[in-house]
């Protein structure tokens, strides 16, 4: 499993531990074990002992370290299974081991802001201990898919949706297997879903509207038009994209037509190529295609409106305000207490690395680091990441971002084991990280 997931339509230790308190081990006695096998049906399922996870065998020990990080903020550490896995057993073994750190806030009594962050602009990639450092969490994990190898450029561009403080930066995918994590830092609650976005530009005088493609994600140039000297003479449609300061220092650079706007959407320069840079007051259209044309007919001594709409599943609209976050993963694992995770084959549902994102019934947040690819910790399934989920209570949970991209980090240290050569960490587009209040 890589972190780059193709788009329905184009797009692609502890830290100063002397400072932690109140440090409690929990040793789970595996007292059930499997039932019997009935020879004319299925095996029944394992009956495991309340309050351990799911995984592998019944007889398997389970070793959990609890860490008291902040008021209302604990980590809790689960070791399940004693004996290293054969290396060619990984993907396969029902004896473990399983090393899953969970992160646990209580916002009735913690002070500070789940939020997320990525970096110095969108396109790079940081790794997760740094991006907790840097931005003073106190601890943090991995969390959207990224564009990773598929682009040089821009790695860090998010697939699929990116809200951060109450602006779009990235917009949703049509592809039904994303399921997307909100969160108001302000209140600390979340929902969950996958969320629809609208996107247009419009010359108010006039009436012209066109609509967006993208926000902050390169536009395509058709196949038919890729050796035209200008865009403006290809008759194929292209895209039309937003582009913010958020995104890098400059923007993509091409073929096409590219249109700044300042903060009030007037027009302030118009470029027969696309790439320039923006000052933080500024935005800009970017066209290919005989979308050029269209957008060049709109912008003649006027202002543009620019207009984007989110909404839930349900079609409710959602209000883009200060402290409202918003990050991508793919599938649901839990809905309303019950696994919703869909079957699946393939490697992206064999054993991985996995990070997660979910809420208990009582309104606790959770975000949980499954390591994996290793003998010290084999990974989890699609089907068994959903069944950790639910066994540590998430009434609601998505998957974030896995593979070589799962980490945690608490107070800028990795107290995860990433599945990079020698637990190497890799840099990541953007993270969720617990911020306390000062």
């Amino acid at each position: 499993m890589t972190s780059s997931v193709p788009s329905s339509s184009r797009r692609a230790g502890l830290a100063a531990a002397a400072s932690l308190a109140a440090l409690a081990t929990l040793h789970v006695a595996p007292t059930a074990t499997a039932a019997e096998p009935n020879p004319e049906q299925q095996p029944a399922p394992i009956q495991y002992a309340a309050g351990v996870l799911p995984l592998g065998d019944a007889d398997l020990a389970e070793t959990r370290t609890v860490t008291a990080l902040a008021e209302g903020v604990t980590l809790t550490r689960i070791v399940r299974g004693t004996d290293p896995a054969p290396a060619d057993q990984i993907n396969t073994t029902t004896r473990g081991p399983w090393v899953v750190n969970v992160l646990t806030i209580d916002p009735r009594k913690a002070r500070g802001e789940l939020r997320t962050t990525y970096g110095p602009d969108l396109a790079k990639v940081e790794k997760t201990s740094d991006l907790v450092r840097t931005s003073g969490a106190l601890a943090g994990i991995n969390a959207s898919f990224f564009t990773f190898t598929a682009s040089a450029l821009y790695p860090g561009d998010p697939v699929g949706l990116g809200i951060f403080d109450g602006k779009l930066l990235s917009e949703p995918l049509t592809d039904p297997a994303e399921a997307n994590f909100v969160v108001d830092a302000k209140t600390n609650k979340a929902v969950m879903g996958h969320l629809r976005w609208t996107g247009s530009v419009k010359n108010p005088k006039t009436g012209a509207t066109l609509p967006l493609e993208f926000v902050n994600h390169p536009p395509v140039i058709p196949t038919a038009c890729a050796t035209l000297p200008a865009q403006t003479a290809c008759t194929v449609p292209g895209d039309v994209t937003l582009f913010t300061p958020e995104f890098a220092a400059t923007t993509p650079a091409g073929a096409g037509i590219e249109v700044v706007l300042d903060r009030d959407g007037c027009v302030e320069r118009v470029a027969a190529t696309r790439g320039t840079t923006l000052t933080k007051n500024q935005t800009s259209l970017q066209a290919t295609g005989s979308d050029s044309n269209a957008l060049l007919a709109m912008v003649s001594h006027t202002c543009l409106k620019t207009d984007l709409a989110i909404a839930d599943e349900h079609g409710t609209n959602l209000k883009l305000r200060k402290d409202l976050y918003a990050v991508t993963g793919r599938y649901r694992l839990t809905a309303n207490g019950q696994v919703v995770v869909p079957a699946g084959t393939g490697s992206f549902f064999d054993r991985n690395p996995r990070s997660i994102v979910g809420t208990t019934s009582d309104g606790k947040l959770t975000l949980a680091a499954l390591d994996g690819r290793q003998t010290t910790s084999v990974g989890t399934t699609m089907d068994e990441t959903a069944a950790v989920a639910k066994a540590l209570d998430l009434s609601d949970a998505i998957n974030l971002d896995g593979g070589g991209s799962t980490a945690m980090a608490v107070n800028g240290a990795l107290v995860s084991h990433p599945s990079g050569t020698n637990g190497a960490e890799r840099a990541v587009g953007d993270a969720l990280i617990w911020v306390p209040k000062k």
